[in-house]
């Protein structure tokens, strides 16, 4: 019912977290969602870190670069959406105002990707994928349901990425809902003064069983609890919270999961 073999076109299929403590980062996920792990060297003493769930890839965490480091980026999380051909879409990236801050390139046998910035400013990867297709299980307990833009104009990332990527949209000045190809693909939302300085970006939302719980064990763990409980009408409760290594993170209640269908 959750189990994923194919992500259409447009749809949201990955996110992984890069780390300045990636050692405790890891452990604090595994801790929390109850998550497994294989270890993939990828060069250079560094580590990409699969996390597993229910036998399945569910999100990644790997080391901040030494270029990261240098430039005092911080611990993140990056969304991923799928795509048919990643080298097709670059030239409309940046034909409607956005940047391609890395890439293309291929990533082993797992896929190829670029990684954009939209025209407000916000990073997303675009995945085509060759054996590894992203996560093989959304939408239940310990795995990513949902994935959400913090963007200081909507309108004009409607348009970037209904153009880039055929997005269609409904809901109302409060939350703005993505539809790619008739499914629900994750939401917008206009930051106004009350978000301070926080740049534009795109975050993942995971699943949990039981939110207050899941928020104690969030300062059990040394992570920090960011916002208050909030809720989501028919839809859940949620709360942003932040890893040992300072990434930030969703996680959310759900009433009841949407279930995959292919």
């Amino acid at each position: 019912m959750y189990t994923v073999t194919k992500y259409p076109h447009g749809t949201f299929n990955w996110a992984d977290s890069s780390s300045t403590n990636s050692e405790a980062a890891r452990q604090f996920y595994m801790d929390l969602f109850g998550w497994g792990k294989i270890d993939i060297p990828i060069g250079e003493g560094m580590t990409y870190t699969m996390f597993q769930h229910q036998g399945q890839h569910v999100a990644a965490l790997s080391d901040a670069t030494p270029e990261a480091l240098e430039q005092n980026i911080p611990s993140h999380w990056s969304c991923y959406v799928a795509v048919d051909d990643v080298d097709a879409l670059l030239p409309q990236v940046t034909a409607n105002g956005g940047q391609i801050i890395y890439g293309p390139t291929d990533v082993f046998d797992s896929g190829r990707m670029a990684f954009l910035m939209d025209p407000e400013g916000a990073a997303l990867g675009l995945w085509q994928a060759r054996d590894h297709i992203g996560a093989g299980i959304v939408n239940t307990v310990g795995a990513m349901c949902w994935n959400e833009l913090l963007t200081r104009d909507a309108e004009a990332a409607k348009a970037f990425y209904s153009k880039l990527l055929g997005w269609e949209y409904y809901g109302d000045e409060h939350y703005i809902h993505i539809s790619n190809r008739g499914r629900n693909n994750g939401g917008m939302i206009e930051m106004d003064e009350n978000f301070g300085e926080m740049p534009p970006m795109w975050m993942p939302y995971f699943h949990v069983a039981d939110i207050d719980a899941a928020m104690k064990r969030v300062e059990e763990l040394g992570g920090r609890v960011v916002t208050q409980k909030m809720e989501a009408p028919d839809t859940g409760w949620f709360t942003v919270v932040e890893d040992p290594a300072g990434a930030v993170f969703y996680i959310m209640q759900l009433v009841k999961a949407d279930p995959w269908e292919e």
